[in-house]
């Protein structure tokens, strides 16, 4: 069982930065891709970003691309996203997802609100 536990959401404003981090627990977090995804009130999730077990490959949604970057630090089971040049249109609960060979697990989310 991986539990993950998002921090970092806050209100900021247009044009600022925020750096989220989710800390994997329970499982091998090297041995597994992660991710971010987002959702915004009366929408549905949407990918924000990817890493896969060794940090190599990185993908990233075309809204967010050029201003957030996804990383990792496999020695303290932590996945980050450095958010800069943030839009109201950011705003959203994010969710730092897990897949594992078996399943998939997702983090509570943190809330970030960008102000205009």
């Amino acid at each position: 069982q991986v539990q993950l536990v998002e921090s970092g959401g806050r209100l900021v404003q247009a044009g600022g930065s925020l750096r989220l981090s989710c800390v994997a627990s329970g499982g091998t977090f090297g041995s597994y891709a992660m991710g971010w995804f987002r959702q915004a009130p009366g929408k549905e999730r949407e990918f924000v970003a990817s890493i896969n077990w060794s940090g190599s490959r990185l993908d990233y949604a075309s809204s967010v691309k050029g201003r957030f970057t996804i990383s990792r630090d496999n020695t303290k089971n932590t996945v980050y996203l450095q958010m800069n040049s943030l839009k109201p249109e950011d705003t959203a609960v994010y969710y730092c997802k897990a897949t594992t060979a078996l399943r998939i697990y997702w983090g509570q989310g943190t809330q970030v609100t960008v102000s205009s």
